[in-house]
C-alpha cells in the first residue's frame, strides 16, 4: 500500500512521532536580573512553574542575592531592593535546586534568549553544567501564530491581555511565569489548529521555514539512523556542506524543518539535490571522517579548516647565530603546530626573549665574531638580548636551551621568562606584566600540545577502548597519529576478537616527515581528546606512550595566569 495520503506527505515511522504536547512537561521561568548584559552574579530573582497536560505541578520562586549593587533604574522597575535580597542565597547556592527543578522538561520562556544566557552564564561562572534543554520562547510563538493586525505588540503585558492571562505581569519572576504559562497554553490551542501537536513539530514550526525547504524532507528518508556523516550535494553532484551525526536521519531531517537558522546552511539546502552518507562505527571515526572529507572535497559552506596539514612551525634557522623562524613545512626539531602565522611569531618571540636568541633577520657570518655578533650591534643599533654576545660559543647556550625545550627535555627558557614576569610585578610595572603574563601562557600551553601531538604521533600502533555507556565497547585503531580503524564491541561479545579483526584489518600508515609523522594536526587534536575522555582505556601499544615532562608541571601556573586574567576582565 502506498504510505502517502492524499495530501502527498508521507506517513511518518513510529519513532518519528515525537512526544505529543499534553504530555510534555515544561517548565515556564522568569528571571529579574541587575541588567542586560549575562553573567555570572546577575541574577536577582527566578520563577519558574511546571505544568503537564494543563495542570500546574509544581511552582520554584526565590530571590538571589547578586553580590553587587543594584542600579537604580532596575529597582523602579522590578521593585526588588538592596534591603530586600540582604539574606537572600547567593546564585551558586540556587543553581543546583533549579537544575533540579527542570530536570527533564522543555524550557519555556518571554524571549527566552535573554533568561537563558543568563542562566548559562551563571552555571558556567560557578561549574554547573548547563544541561541544554530545549527551548520554546513565546515571544517566536507568538509572532508565527498572531498576526500583526491582531497583536499590536509581543511584550508580555500585550500578550497577557489579548489572550485573556488570568495573572497580569509585574515585573516580578513569579507572576510573570505564570502569566507566560496562560500565554503559552493559548498559544498551543492555536498551532493545535495547525497540525501542530508534538514537540518536535512545535519546534520545527518555530522558524520560518519556505515550502520549497520542507518539500526536501524526502532527501533524508533512506539514510540510516545511525552514526556516521552526511554529504549534501548540488546539480553538479558537488559536496556543497559535510556533517557529522549520531543519527544520520534524523540530523539530515532538521535541514528541513527549520531548526537550522543560519543563512548560508539555509542557501546551501535550496541548492542540494541530493545527500550521501557514510555510516560510522562511533562518533570517533565520523568525526575523524569528516576532517578527511572537508579535506578532500573543499566544499564551500563548510567553515572548518579546509587544508588540514597547512599548520604553521617555529625553528632555528641554520647558520652560525640561528634564530627562530616561522615556517609552514614541519621538519625534525620543530615546535607546533599553530593555527596562525600570528600565533607562531608571537611564540617565537616570547621563546626568542626568554631564551636570548636574537630576533633580527640580519644574515651573520661565523667570522663576524671576533667583535660582536652582528654589524647592527657594532653600530649601536640593535636592543636584542643577542647584541652582546661576543662569539658562538657565548651564543649556544641560547641555542642549546630552546633546543632542549622544543625536545621535551628541559623548560629554562620558561623558568627564565616566569623569573622576569616576577620582576616586572615587584618592580609594579602591571601592564607590561600582564602582557608578558598573557605570551609566556600562550607559549607554555604551545609547547605542551605540541609535546602531547608529538608523543601520540610517533607510536606505531596504539589499540584503545572507551565505554559506549550500554555495556558494551567503542574501539580505535590509531598508527602514527592517524585513526587506522574503528569499530564496536556491544554488551555480551567478547572484546577480543574484535579487536584483533580491526587490527587485522586495519588501514597501513606509513611515517611522514616532522613531529606528527606526516599526521594532520586536526587529526591528531581529535583523537587525543577522544583519549582524555573518563573511562578510555588502552588496550595495548606497540611501545609505551609517554610525554615529555618538560611542561607537566606547569599546570598550576596556567590555573593562576588564567584566573588573573578572568579577574581582569570582570573588573574593566
Amino acid at each position: 500500500m502506498d504510505p502517502r495520503g492524499r495530501t502527498g506527505q508521507a506517513q511518518l515511522a513510529f519513532d518519528e512521532l515525537g512526544t505529543p504536547l499534553r504530555d510534555t512537561t515544561f517548565v515556564v521561568f522568569d528571571l529579574e536580573t541587575t541588567g542586560t548584559k549575562p553573567g555570572p552574579h546577575g541574577i536577582t530573582e527566578i520563577g519558574a512553574v511546571k505544568v503537564r497536560g494543563g495542570q500546574v505541578l509544581g511552582e520554584f520562586a526565590t530571590l538571589v542575592d547578586p553580590g553587587a549593587p543594584i542600579p537604580p533604574q532596575i529597582v523602579s522597575l522590578t521593585g526588588i531592593t538592596q534591603a530586600m535580597l540582604y539574606d537572600a542565597p547567593r546564585i551558586d547556592r540556587v543553581l543546583p535546586a533549579f537544575l533540579e527543578f527542570i530536570g527533564g522538561s522543555v524550557l519555556v520562556a518571554h524571549n527566552s534568549g535573554f533568561d537563558v544566557s543568563f542562566m548559562r552564564a551563571a552555571c558556567e561562572g560557578h561549574g554547573y553544567a548547563w544541561p541544554k534543554p530545549t527551548v520554546v520562547c513565546t515571544v517566536r510563538l507568538a509572532r508565527r501564530v498572531i498576526p500583526r493586525e491582531e497583536a499590536r505588540s509581543y511584550r508580555l503585558s500585550s500578550l497577557a491581555m489579548l489572550l485573556g492571562s488570568r495573572t497580569r505581569p509585574t515585573h516580578r519572576a513569579l507572576d510573570d511565569a505564570r502569566a507566560t504559562v496562560d500565554v503559552l497554553h493559548a498559544l498551543l490551542e492555536r498551532v493545535g489548529n495547525l497540525g501542530v501537536h508534538t514537540v518536535e513539530e512545535l519546534v520545527d514550526y518555530l522558524p520560518e521555514v519556505t515550502g520549497a525547504q520542507r518539500r526536501k524532507r524526502h532527501l533524508a528518508h533512506d539514510l540510516p539512523s545511525r552514526p556516521g556523516v552526511y554529504l549534501f550535494r548540488g546539480p553538479g553532484d558537488e559536496v556543497l556542506y559535510v556533517g557529522t551525526a549520531k543519527d544520520l536521519r534524523r540530523r539530515v531531517r532538521q535541514y528541513f524543518t527549520g531548526s537550522e537558522s543560519r543563512g548560508r546552511i539555509r542557501e546551501m539546502v535550496a541548492l542540494a539535490e541530493r545527500v550521501d552518507s557514510v555510516e560510522c562505527a562511533h562518533s570517533l571515526e565520523a568525526e575523524i571522517r569528516e576532517l578527511r572529507l572537508i579535506a578532500a572535497h573543499r566544499p564551500m559552506y563548510n567553515r572548518r579548516s579546509k587544508n588540514p596539514h597547512h599548520a604553521w612551525w617555529i625553528g632555528l634557522t641554520e647558520e652560525a647565530f640561528p634564530r627562530l623562524s616561522v615556517i609552514r613545512a614541519p621538519r625534525p626539531g620543530v615546535l607546533g603546530p599553530f593555527r596562525s602565522q600570528a600565533d607562531a611569531r608571537t611564540a617565537a618571540d616570547t621563546l626568542a626573549g626568554a631564551s636570548g636568541l636574537r630576533t633580527c633577520t640580519q644574515r651573520i657570518s661565523p667570522t663576524s665574531a671576533s667583535g660582536t655578533p652582528c654589524v647592527l650591534a657594532e653600530l649601536g643599533r640593535c636592543g636584542a638580548p643577542c647584541a652582546g654576545r661576543q662569539s658562538v660559543e657565548d651564543y649556544s647556550p641560547a641555542v642549546d636551551a630552546v633546543t632542549e625545550l622544543i625536545a621535551g627535555r628541559d623548560a629554562g627558557p620558561l623558568r627564565g621568562a616566569a623569573a622576569y614576569l616576577a620582576r616586572l610585578a615587584e618592580g609594579q610595572h602591571f601592564e607590561q606584566a600582564a602582557r608578558h603574563r598573557d605570551d609566556l601562557a600562550a607559549l607554555v600551553r604551545a609547547v605542551g600540545r605540541a609535546h602531547r601531538q608529538a608523543a601520540l604521533a610517533s607510536i606505531t600502533e596504539l589499540v584503545a577502548a572507551s565505554p559506549d555507556g550500554a555495556g558494551g565497547w567503542e574501539f580505535a585503531i590509531i598508527r602514527y597519529g592517524r585513526l587506522a580503524s574503528a569499530g564496536v564491541a556491544r554488551r555480551g561479545v567478547p572484546p577480543m576478537p574484535i579487536v584483533e579483526h580491526l587490527v587485522a584489518a586495519a588501514e597501513t600508515v606509513l611515517p611522514g616527515p616532522g613531529p606528527l609523522h606526516g599526521a594532520a594536526p586536526e587529526e591528531v587534536g581529535v583523537l587525543l581528546r577522544w583519549l582524555a575522555r573518563p573511562g578510555v582505556r588502552l588496550v595495548r601499544t606497540s611501545r609505551p606512550w609517554a610525554e615529555p615532562a618538560a611542561v607537566a608541571g606547569w599546570a598550576g601556573w596556567l590555573d593562576l595566569a588564567a584566573g588573573a586574567r578572568s579577574l581582569e576582565r570582570a573588573t574593566n
